[in-house]
């Protein structure tokens, strides 16, 4: 390719690794997947160095290299150019402490990757004096719905003290009933990370060992395998959660340690030189009952999204430069102002930062036509992307209460926590994941509608009635079908979006025979979140 276009390489290829190499480009080969589009980007060498085509390539490279410069110098406008969750790919992660109150939804993004994770000894202390008001409870015979009753529908039946053990094995059991494929095991990561913080809150009544074992195994890469089917949403996550308590007892299956499929979780424990938990008088409970699978996917899902709004901004400034743009106006401060969004103020000053006051484009194209107004995509990038990037940020705030929040059931009250003297346990309904679902429907609509408006800017380049270049940016049109087919499945995509963003929070169905009767559907929000 040209050297424009092998310099834009570069810096897509720099963008991917979170680095930006010297700017020399002598002995640069295309990756070998872009190598099959060579062709379609060789009409711009038949073209003079003063064509459009010609300048659209070093005006590429010029906001590219801009926003790599404006990341640098404020990152309000562009903080990030990382890539989605890899595995065990990040050298910038950090030790996370899990104290459920300080827990950003990044932090779970580092332990997906590999970070470990520690507990401070504020937090045990905190743990441990929760854990004294259950064995209050369970000496005291005092009945406790959780510690020795049944569940759900099972609340009135009493649970003699020689079987307390048993009934939280026997529920963590009957609830890993989950089925279809397993979560990654970087979601598996962010599930387990989540739920330790909600017990290291202190308000669940686990004891300080189980929480310790639990700990080991998230650092030493114990993952049990947990099925991404099979939660309403509503009394917790009750079967993903149970599935991950199932294999830290030792039963079901893990991932095998070198990624490869699954094993027994025993003989995965026993690899890793750990040994399994076991469950005494609520703990099982404890485990299993939160919103954490719902919570721990839109986590994921919202920081990848304020990752992509950010390049979206990027995208959308080459293309304004690409279709002639005239509206730099548009985004002055001035129009902005006057519908003072957040989040489209933001956008506007992003595109003032990455077209400059003019280029050799805009100059260019002075003389050759009188555009007015552009095209709504181009026009009103502030205003769509604007909302998307207000959207991000809402949910952003909600999740991350929700990833510090104590959400199951009893809440376990300590003396140093307000309990009084030995403690009391409260009965609530903060397990209904009605918050985090509502944020995961939300974040698929805004996280569309940047796809969407992109997909029609893609429509206008590849239209020669629309921008005046080659058909599908291609020379030799006919032999060649240039990005003609690149952009069908732009559109498939974005019309298999609309399909995901239908709310499933508006849905509910009753279960536990009547008990559970509204729940929140949050897990397929939080997936289909996810894959938008």
């Amino acid at each position: 390719p040209p050297s424009h276009i092998r310099e834009l390489y570069i810096r897509q290829c720099a963008i991917r690794s979170r680095c930006y190499p010297p700017h020399s480009t002598s002995s640069f080969r295309p990756p070998s997947h872009t190598r099959i589009h060579t062709h379609t980007l060789s009409w711009a060498d038949h073209h003079s160095s003063t064509s459009h085509l010609d300048m659209i390539g070093v005006r590429v490279s010029s906001i590219v290299r801009t926003a790599a410069a404006a990341s640098r110098r404020s990152p309000l406008l562009f903080r990030t150019f990382s890539s989605p969750i890899r595995a065990y790919a990040s050298t910038a992660c950090h030790t996370v402490d899990l104290d459920g109150y300080n827990v950003q939804p990044e932090d779970l993004v580092c332990i997906a990757q590999g970070a470990s994770a520690q507990i401070n000894d504020e937090t045990w202390a905190r743990i441990k004096d929760c854990r004294q008001v259950i064995d209050n409870v369970v000496n005291e015979r005092r009945t406790v719905y959780g510690i020795n009753t049944g569940f759900g529908n099972f609340a009135k039946v009493r649970v003699s003290p020689s079987e307390l053990v048993a009934l939280q094995e026997n529920l963590v059991r009957s609830h890993a009933s989950g089925v279809g494929a397993p979560l990654s095991k970087e979601q598996t990561r962010m599930l387990l990370a989540l739920r330790i913080n909600v017990l290291a809150k202190g308000f669940s009544g686990i004891r300080p060992e189980t929480v310790e074992k639990m700990l080991s195994a998230l650092n030493k890469g114990a993952l049990p395998r947990v099925p991404a089917r099979g939660s309403v949403g509503a009394s917790g996550d009750l079967a993903p959660l149970a599935h991950l308590a199932l294999g830290l007892m030792g039963e079901g299956e893990m991932w095998r340690t070198d990624g490869t499929g699954f094993a027994p979780s025993a003989d995965v424990l026993s690899e890793l030189g750990l040994e399994p938990i076991t469950l005494s008088a609520k703990e099982g409970l404890a485990l299993i009952n939160g919103t954490q699978l719902i919570t721990s996917l839109t986590a994921e899902a919202v920081s990848r999204a304020s990752m992509l709004e950010k390049q979206a901004c990027i995208v959308a400034s080459i293309c304004h430069e690409a279709l002639r743009g005239a509206s730099r106006p548009a985004y002055r401060a001035a129009v902005q102002n006057l519908r003072p969004h957040k989040g489209q103020s933001i956008v506007a000053e992003r595109m003032r930062a990455l077209l400059g006051p003019t280029s050799e484009i805009a100059e260019h194209e002075k003389s050759k036509q009188k555009t007015v107004q552009d095209s709504y995509t181009l026009r009103c990038i502030p205003q769509v992307h604007g909302i998307a990037k207000d959207t991000i940020d809402f949910v952003r705030d909600v999740i991350t209460t929700e990833l510090n929040s104590a959400t199951d059931n009893p809440m376990v009250f300590s003396e140093a926590a307000g309990g009084g003297v030995g403690g009391i346990t409260l009965s609530g309904g903060n397990f209904h994941g009605e918050f985090p679902a509502k944020m995961a429907d939300m974040l698929a609509i805004g996280v569309h509608e940047l796809a969407s408006i992109s997909e029609r800017r893609l429509e206008r380049l590849m239209n020669p009635d629309l921008s005046k270049l080659p058909a599908f940016l291609v020379n030799a049109g006919g032999l060649n079908s240039g990005f003609m087919i690149a952009h069908c499945t732009a559109a498939a995509l974005v019309s298999e979006n609309k399909g995901l963003c239908h709310p499933n929070s508006v849905d509910t169905i009753s279960t536990s025979a009547g008990q559970e009767d509204h729940v929140s559907m949050g897990p397929i929000a939080a997936r289909n979140a996810v894959q938008v």
